[in-house]
């Protein structure tokens, strides 16, 4: 079943109050981009801005972790958001953080959660209306069920990497190989030990994910079995759910994503580093 929507499927129910637009849009912090700013400069009509960085958890020090169920459905609810919506989530990058959105929507047990195929960019490329200012929802019930298969911390990864079971890494290639630095600072480069890498913008075009049978060609090609337990990672979560995306799109059952990926990984003294190209 398709994770997307298109602009034209959007558009015809704008108005459908059973039909709930989220601009879930992230950017880098080097990236020089603020994502509220964009937002409130121009955005689907309708479409509430949720912040990854603060609908988290934000006393776990590390950035847009998962908050626990109640907290989560007080954050949604507070923006409007309705567990029993259909939820379209989008960002300005294409396709970027929003998959994030869509995992934490469905981790959390929204009945049915959609990605605006082409996102932000392509809604502008079609000269589709834009609406300014913050989009303000009346009060929703989120009534937040938490899945913890879908999530694996950083004692479960451990484990992983030292059974050799599969982890499978988003980041580009130089920093899967600690070949360039970090891009955030106190973080040691490399990767986790056992882990394959597949750069997650190898999975998309035009805004969304490629076709089914060019995402398994990939993920193998990576040295993952789709069919065996996954543990998708990056430098902060984000990233991370693109794989999680493509894995479910083709069919993949136990898929989990470390939420505190490379940013928790990374800056603890405790855990092991590889550097070079997987083994």
């Amino acid at each position: 079943m398709s994770r997307f929507v298109t602009t034209q499927w959007l558009a015809d129910h704008l108005d459908d109050p059973d039909v709930q637009v989220i601009d879930a849009s992230w950017h880098m912090p080097n990236s020089g981009r603020n994502a509220h700013a964009e937002y409130l400069a121009g955005h689907i009509p309708g479409a509430v801005f949720f912040d990854l960085d603060k609908n988290a958890d934000l006393s776990s020090g590390l950035p847009h972790m998962l908050p626990d169920a109640e907290t989560f459905s007080a954050m949604a609810g507070a923006l409007g958001i309705a567990s029993d919506k259909v939820l379209v989530v989008y960002d300005e990058a294409g396709l970027f953080s929003a998959p994030r959105a869509w995992w934490t929507f469905t981790v959390m047990g929204a009945r049915e959660v959609k990605i605006l195929a082409g996102g932000g960019p392509r809604w502008r490329a079609e000269n589709r209306p834009l609406e300014t200012g913050d989009s303000v929802a009346p009060p929703a019930a989120f009534d937040a069920k938490f899945d913890s298969g879908a999530v694996a911390g950083f004692d479960e990864v451990l484990a992983a990497s030292q059974a050799g079971h599969q982890i499978l890494d988003a980041r580009g290639a130089a920093r899967f190989t600690g070949d360039t630095p970090e891009p955030r600072a106190g973080l040691r480069s490399g990767h986790i030990p056992q882990s394959r890498n597949l750069p997650f913008d190898a999975l998309i075009a035009d805004g969304a994910l490629k076709p089914d049978a060019e995402l398994e060609k990939a993920i193998r090609a990576a040295g993952i079995d789709p069919a065996r337990p996954v543990i998708t990672s990056c430098g902060s979560g984000v990233t991370a759910a693109v794989l999680a995306l493509a894995l479910d799109t083709i069919g993949a059952e136990k898929v989990a994503l470390y939420d505190g990926s490379w940013t928790e990984w990374g800056g603890r003294d405790d855990a092991p580093v590889e550097t070079g190209p997987a083994r």
